[in-house]
């Protein structure tokens, strides 16, 4: 895969797939812009180099055409006090306006599309809306790995139609190296942590990690699968009756290949799902009918994070609780707390995007650990081995 370093773009227009579906609130305000600077070092590259940019990206699903709130405008200005430069803005994606703003750009400036998504034609993949978008620039580039696990008409049709002409930006190219690294040369001991709320959503990426990890740590709402698997009481805690025997599968998946499975044992349990709920810590496979976990519990806190700091490679793909929640966070935080203090150790930490990311960035950790991906979903997929679309389309 080559990338933005093998060429020089003086001169020349480049078409740059990026990633900035960023949350807005209700007065348009980005509340988050990890995303776009993460895109930066790429656009920076081209603009040094002599060069012009014409972005383009999705925003949120509109579901029928345009829609004002999922409008990139409301980015124009954030987006060019974080570059420096003032960003020209086109109201359509393709269509005379684009066209003439891209082939009016000079080296330097930056040109915003609208949204990819307005139309259907982008995650239908089509063709000749494809053929349209190659038409704005001279060399292709795919900076964004979050939608890169997609065949859309932007991420990988697109591509195409630039042979010899396209290049993995710098993020794309970091997030599958870091995956790379984690997933094929770990150093040892190397530990998975696994959170969030279905084992369906992580069945392939657990039975993917159970051919390379040491230790296999599982929280969130996925434990209490395998601790009703187990015969536990789990009152109204989140659990998939559907997936009881694959949830003993996997057990005994780890116990054959020699993994240390690591589950909770205790739990917070709360009277109901809000932040000012009645609250104990108890045991996990105890838990009353009319109560639920909402938390991994302080033993199973302290026993994770016993297990984290005698690692040398940690993946973390999920949260331990409703860490929206204060009152419910503090299993997430400790498990986070952990894996700053293992990196400080010289640990390789891999935090892999969704609300794994959006917990660290909410304790102020996000500088503290080795990488965090901007891709949930592409990772996951990279992960358990599926090839990505938005990648392979670079290659051919």
């Amino acid at each position: 895969m080559k990338t933005i370093d093998d060429v020089n773009f003086s001169g020349k227009k480049a078409l740059v797939r990026v990633d900035f579906n960023v949350p807005l609130d209700e007065n348009f305000n980005i509340t988050d812009d990890n995303r776009i600077k993460g895109a930066t070092p790429t656009i920076q590259k081209i603009l040094k180099d002599g060069g012009s940019v014409i972005l383009m990206s999705h925003l949120g699903r509109p579901k029928d055409g345009p829609v004002d709130k999922y409008s990139l405008k409301h980015i124009v200005a954030h987006l060019s006090a974080v570059l420096g430069v003032e960003v020209q803005f086109a109201n359509d994606c393709i269509g005379a306006e684009a066209v003439e703003k891209a082939a009016a750009l000079q080296p330097g400036q930056v040109l915003l599309l609208e949204n990819l998504r307005f139309y259907k034609e982008e995650e239908k993949g089509d063709q000749s809306f494809a053929e349209k978008l190659s038409k704005l620039g001279d060399i292709y580039v795919n900076d964004a790995f979050g939608t890169a696990h997609r065949a859309h008409a932007s991420t990988s049709i697109v591509a195409q139609f630039f042979p010899g002409n396209k290049y993995a930006g710098y993020l794309l190219a970091a997030e599958i190296n870091n995956a790379e690294k984690i997933m094929n040369h770990p150093e040892r001991p190397f530990t998975a942590i696994m959170g969030g709320a279905k084992v369906s959503d992580k069945i392939e990426l657990i039975e993917a990690l159970l051919d390379k990890v040491d230790n296999l740590i599982i929280g969130g709402g996925m434990a209490y699968t395998f601790v009703k698997a187990s015969g536990g009481e789990i009152g109204k805690s989140l659990v998939e009756l559907d997936k009881l025997d694959l949830a003993n599968l996997l057990v005994k998946k780890a116990e054959e290949k020699g993994v240390n499975l690591v589950l909770p044992t205790d739990a917070q349990i709360a009277d109901k799902f809000s932040n000012d709920a009645d609250v104990y810590n108890g045991p996990n496979n105890e838990i009353p009918a009319d109560r639920e976990g909402l938390d991994i519990g302080s033993e199973s806190s302290s026993h994770f994070a016993d297990v984290i700091l005698a690692s040398k490679t940690l993946l973390w793909n999920g949260p331990m609780g409703v860490f929206e929640f204060d009152t419910f966070a503090k299993g997430t935080k400790a498990v986070a707390d952990a894996v700053v203090a293992a990196t400080e150790q010289g640990a390789f930490s891999l935090i892999g995007g969704g609300d794994s990311a959006a917990a660290v960035a909410k304790f102020g950790m996000t500088e503290h650990v080795s990488y965090v991906s901007t891709g949930g979903g592409a990772l996951l997929e990279y992960m358990e081995g599926k090839v990505l679309p938005g990648v392979k389309a670079l290659a051919d």
